[in-house]
């Protein structure tokens, strides 16, 4: 990990830095993996306080490099790693695994032995190399805007299995394709 890494709560004034993060990581680093059409479904936040009561109603965490945010996630109360961002101008500096690290020492906490994420392809090779795998994979989206994800588990046992993907939980477009955009299950093998 890196040590110039700050992983510390979130706090509802960072409502601004986490939608520039995802906003920009899909933009940016997403658009190798889905198409302009499913971009554009996907990169919007029409309600920003809905967006800021999600991060604050739950553990959510925002990454710092020299007191700048470059990354966010969170955990549900069901054990779902619901977010988990980095800001494209911090690739490859465990601002990610530093964050997931942070939210496994959560699930530990509340009791849970394995969480779960909803993600895009564009996050399964680091999953992977966490030690999640695929369960299930699917198309989601309408007609014009739809694409292939993947549902992961791991082999560890849980006080009860996640729950199916629900990807309207997650976005607030009313887009049935923005809904789905970032829907694949994962959970963690640790």
């Amino acid at each position: 990990m890196n040590d110039r890494i700050l992983i510390r709560p979130y706090a509802p004034a960072d409502a601004d830095a986490t939608i520039g993060i995802f906003l920009r990581a899909i933009r940016e680093v997403s658009s190798k993996d889905y198409s302009p059409a499913q971009i554009e479904a996907w990169a919007k936040v029409e309600d920003r306080g809905l967006w800021a009561e999600r991060r604050i109603s739950r553990p959510a965490w925002i990454a710092e490099i020299d007191g700048e945010p470059v990354g966010f996630s969170d955990l549900t109360a069901d054990g779902c790693l619901d977010m988990m961002f980095v800001h494209p101008e911090f690739p490859g500096l465990g601002v990610a695994s530093s964050l997931l690290s942070r939210v496994e020492e959560e699930a530990r906490t509340l009791g849970f032995t394995r969480i779960y994420t909803e993600a895009s392809r564009t996050a399964r090779p680091f999953f992977e190399r966490k030690g999640f795998r695929v369960i299930s994979r699917q198309i989601v989206g309408n007609a014009d805007k739809a694409w292939k994800t993947s549902s992961w588990k791991s082999s560890t046992r849980n006080r009860h299995d996640p729950p199916t993907c629900h990807p309207k939980r997650h976005s607030q477009s009313q887009d049935t394709a923005a809904k789905s955009t970032f829907c694949g299950r994962f959970s963690c093998v640790r």
